[in-house]
């Protein structure tokens, strides 16, 4: 009886790798808990395809202006935000500090306030938007298809066409946008301005998290996992190679001692920016992931001025 305890108490190997690839390939859908209109703002919900056809779900939100911001967002959220400081949503980033709530309703807000339109949508498999790709998510490999959708939603609506876009591309969300960009640059010829919070190549989260465990040595077989689970390597999911295709001007924002990844997978990223008009904002004082999140809702002026440098 006491092996049977201690067995079940002290998982394998094997289980803590694949209970930190399963969370990561096919993570519970989030609840939508706010909407723009908590804020005040006016808005309409709207659906399109993505550019394979799955059905991307999002609000618009409008304003008096000819400039549109097209807002995505991280991994495991959805465009409200994320409920981590409910159960069960943030249990998993409950030992790194993160079950905290993310509301990016002031983001839309102060984007409004500053006179854009705002188009905010779900990636696949997240909030209201259809399911693709096998449900699998791809840290923006497969998800760069939702990007393009919403920009060819964006020129296939008459009040929306000549619109000058600017992208507010979070975490996951950038790195499909990179990866878009890579793949089809000529999607992104209206896109003037990026900001863009919190990209990251997936082995820098996975070894950052094995070195916390004391487990750096199972990389290789976390990447097993993955292959086995999304068909996909874990090399392909790291950005810098796609960052090489951003010549629009970019903000990136990182938390700088941010514990489920490294400051070098960012400064690699931004360092790989062809562009000459970039910038990468450290956020200071912090070890969660999740207050660079809520940063730009708390701290608005990087993120008008970058946009109001660019689009206009």
């Amino acid at each position: 009886m006491t092996q049977v305890a201690e067995a079940a108490t002290h998982p394998t190997r094997a289980e803590l790798v694949a209970g930190l690839v399963a969370p990561m390939v096919n993570p519970p859908r989030s609840p939508i808990l706010r909407s723009p209109a908590d804020d005040g703002l006016a808005y309409s919900d709207v659906f399109f395809p993505a550019m394979d056809g799955v059905t991307i779900e999002g609000w618009f939100i409008p304003a008096d202006s000819d400039r549109l911001i097209i807002a995505n967002h991280p991994i495991w959220a959805n465009r409200y935000g994320f409920p981590g400081h409910l159960e069960p949503y943030g249990n998993a980033w409950k030992a790194s500090g993160n079950n905290l709530e993310v509301n990016f309703m002031p983001d839309y807000k102060h984007l409004h306030d500053a006179g854009y339109n705002i188009l905010a949508y779900d990636l696949r498999n997240f909030g209201g938007s259809g399911s693709g790709s096998g449900g699998v998510i791809g840290n923006g490999i497969r998800e760069y298809r939702d990007v393009v959708g919403s920009l060819r939603y964006a020129r296939s609506r008459p009040d929306l066409r000549e619109m000058k876009i600017g992208l507010l591309s979070r975490c996951c969300g950038m790195n499909a946008t990179m990866v878009g960009l890579s793949k089809h640059p000529e999607e992104f010829r209206d896109v003037r301005a990026i900001v863009a919070p919190q990209p990251i190549s997936l082995s820098a989260f996975y070894r950052t998290i094995l070195g916390h465990m004391g487990m750096a040595a199972a990389l290789p077989e976390v990447a097993d996992a993955l292959r086995r689970a999304t068909s996909m390597e874990l090399k392909d999911m790291d950005m810098p190679p796609y960052a090489a295709a951003v010549t629009v001007p970019t903000l990136l924002l990182q938390v700088r001692n941010d514990t489920l990844t490294t400051p070098d997978d960012v400064q690699a990223i931004f360092d790989a920016m062809p562009t000459g008009q970039k910038e990468l904002l450290w956020i200071e004082g912090t070890s969660r992931r999740f207050d660079g999140y809520n940063y730009l809702p708390g701290n608005p002026e990087p993120m008008i001025d970058w946009f109001g440098r660019f689009i206009r």
